[in-house]
């Protein structure tokens, strides 16, 4: 059974997330205001659709000011990039531990900002927690992604779409899940898992990868199995497995043209 005839994309500034190729996306991770502002005048002349700004690197965090100032900066360089505000949380790989109380802050300010098109909330928050959020987000004309990552292991693939559709239920704009493959069975899991839910479950888009070199294929063949959106490296990768930016788009090209 489909649900493509109540599956709705995520349109974001000029983009269509959840329709055609994966759209590919690069984080900014510098850890001051300086490197930044050079990140993304890098950006602006990268072949890329989307931009990730993943704030746990930034040294300056805590400091709510600092860190909507320094949005205004990238935001003036990068006006019209549909941008992803991301606080990873060291528990789920990220380079740094907010409080719960402080990382809804955080996030509740930037999104009042209507400064970013999205931003990424962790799925094992307290409900109540990402409900605000979501709330607030939507307030302000800010899409959310409800994400989850598991750098250690691959769960089974019941589990994988479990959280999937919890993140769904809690009224996430897109869903994302990332996970480490211990095998290349790990890597089959996650693809299968990720094309059972575009068949079966997903009515918005969701974000999907096996990470490391293993995993690496599974940033390919979104369009295929279902991930809308996929992360591609410029200088440094912010996560492992990430494909250089300018031979993701060619083979991402090359996969559209056939199928």
């Amino acid at each position: 059974m489909s649900n493509s005839h109540t599956f709705k994309p995520v349109r974001v500034k000029h983009l269509t997330i959840g329709e055609g190729k994966p759209k590919i996306c690069v984080s900014l991770t510098g850890s001051t205001t300086e490197q930044l502002v050079e990140e993304a005048h890098a950006l602006k002349l990268a072949d890329i659709d989307m931009v990730e700004w993943r704030v746990d690197f930034f040294e300056q965090v805590e400091q709510l000011d600092m860190v909507t100032h320094t949005l205004e900066r990238i935001r003036d360089i990068l006006p019209s990039t549909p941008l992803i505000f991301t606080f990873r949380s060291a528990k789920e790989g990220g380079q740094y531990e907010l409080s719960s109380s402080d990382y809804v802050a955080l996030n509740q300010a930037v999104a009042s900002t209507g400064e970013v098109d999205l931003i990424d909330v962790e799925l094992f928050n307290e409900a109540t927690d990402i409900e605000q959020l979501i709330a607030t987000a939507h307030q302000h004309d800010t899409f959310v992604i409800i994400s989850n990552h598991d750098f250690h292991q691959t769960p089974p693939k019941e589990e994988i779409i479990s959280r999937l559709c919890r993140a769904q239920q809690l009224g996430a704009d897109m869903t994302k899940i990332a996970v480490m493959p211990q095998s290349s069975s790990d890597v089959i899991t996650l693809l299968d898992a990720t094309n059972t839910m575009k068949e079966q479950h997903a009515d918005r888009p969701m974000i999907t990868m096996s990470m490391a070199g293993k995993g690496m294929i599974s940033r390919l063949t979104g369009e295929l199995f279902g991930s809308a959106i996929t992360f591609g490296a410029i200088q440094k990768s912010s996560a492992p497995g990430q494909v250089p930016v300018s031979e993701l788009r060619s083979i991402l090209n090359m996969l559209h043209a056939n199928l």
